[in-house]
């Protein structure tokens, strides 16, 4: 695994480097928002670890522009706790936050989520067809009307994970743990972001709320 993180603070990154290092992985580093936007859109990654506040563009910039024109996956990491501003990262597409200080293990255990999420996929499935959305898991490519949608990584698992089991409500325990690889807290609310995001862009019909358990795929499928 090859990861880049932006972050100001030269000693984590120096530790996180050696705890990569160690774990058979490289880090690479960009120490301000500007040169590491420029590093995302002009490398090849797997994964990236993007700090809130960064000198000359901030977190949230750097990210709005990295979902431009990449699908990298990214981590935020922040050292505000606030609720609103964890989600304001997930509105504008990371895939998961952590807030500092962390623990490198669990960080290193988000990744491996994200990264599962998007390198696994089953194969030699039929298309799965539900009205006007058709989902094809090999490629993950969704088709809506026709026409593609445009899902972030973890939208696309959530709808594949919720259509696995077609009128059965999906308790958001089991999507965070199949998922994000980790138990859902009462006030976490990165999830209820991702699904929401996901009835925008669908129609809100089609993802129903389990009031205290979860999230039902309301349509029919097709043969």
């Amino acid at each position: 695994m090859r990861a880049l993180l932006i972050d100001d603070d030269a000693e984590l990154c120096t530790m996180m480097q050696e705890f990569f290092v160690q774990s058979g992985h490289t880090l690479d580093t960009a120490f301000d928002g500007r040169s590491g936007l420029k590093r995302v859109l002009e490398e090849s990654f797997d994964v990236v670890l993007l700090d809130v506040m960064l000198p000359a563009i901030n977190g949230f910039s750097v990210l709005q522009q990295i979902r431009r024109s990449k699908a990298v996956p990214v981590i935020m990491l922040t050292a505000r706790i606030h609720r609103d501003d964890k989600i304001a990262g997930l509105n504008k597409g990371a895939d998961d936050y952590l807030t500092k200080p962390f623990d490198p293990e669990e960080l290193m255990a988000r990744i491996g989520a994200v990264l599962r999420r998007v390198t696994v996929s089953p194969r030699g499935e039929p298309v799965r067809r539900f009205n006007s959305v058709e989902i094809n898991v090999p490629s993950r490519e969704v088709r809506m009307a026709g026409q593609i949608m445009d899902l972030t990584a973890l939208e696309f698992d959530i709808l594949e994970l919720l259509t696995r089991q077609v009128g059965r409500p999906v308790s958001r325990e089991e999507i965070s743990q199949s998922l994000l690889g980790r138990a859902v807290s009462p006030y976490d609310r990165a999830l209820d972001v991702h699904v929401s995001h996901l009835r925008d862009k669908l129609g809100r019909s089609l993802i129903r709320t389990v009031r205290g358990v979860g999230y039902v795929f309301a349509a029919e499928q097709q043969s």
